[in-house]
């Protein structure tokens, strides 16, 4: 069991040139963030420069028997976290990264399983945080996530993520 006030231990990085293995960063994450083994989280893979979850509703159900929007907010803000932080990893970076500023936008219930797509909200965020990171240390991206059941888009989140100089 965790402890308040006591980080839990960074994952080992991945050599260099390779990336994590999703399954085992997963491990770690629902042992750092104890909330993420309830998330009904089935995958967890890379497509492109975008990272993708699959998840079940039944473990995120709301009272009308759809999903819950705390949940779902909580899983875009965690998933914009996830992509900031193994983006760095697969660069070598061990870093603190926060979410500094979410907005969610409900488009329609979520009414099956379904997805959760993360990307970069500009194609230029990857290259200017690399280079923040060189020539400041600390730097920010700014993400879109969007939730689909099935072809439908249910929500639409925007994330700021602040990776934290090291320390």
């Amino acid at each position: 069991m965790r402890e308040i006030g006591i980080p839990h231990p960074r994952l080992s990085l991945p050599e260099p040139g390779q990336s994590d293995v999703p399954q085992a960063f997963l491990a770690w994450l629902a042992e750092a963030i104890p909330m993420v083994a309830h998330l009904g989280i089935r995958e967890m893979r890379w497509e492109g420069e975008s990272l993708v979850w699959e998840l079940a509703l039944e473990p995120n159900l709301n009272d009308k028997g759809t999903g819950f929007g705390g949940a779902l907010t909580a899983q875009t803000t965690l998933l914009g976290w996830c992509w900031t932080t193994l983006w760095l990893r697969q660069r070598g970076y061990a870093r603190d990264v926060v979410v500094a500023e979410a907005s969610q936008r409900f488009l329609a219930p979520v009414t099956g399983d379904y997805r959760i797509v993360c990307a970069a909200q500009s194609e230029q965020g990857p290259a200017s945080l690399a280079e923040r990171l060189t020539s400041r240390g600390r730097g920010r991206i700014s993400l879109v996530q969007q939730l689909w059941c099935g072809e439908t888009l249910c929500l639409e989140a925007h994330g700021d993520y602040a990776v934290l100089a090291a320390g």
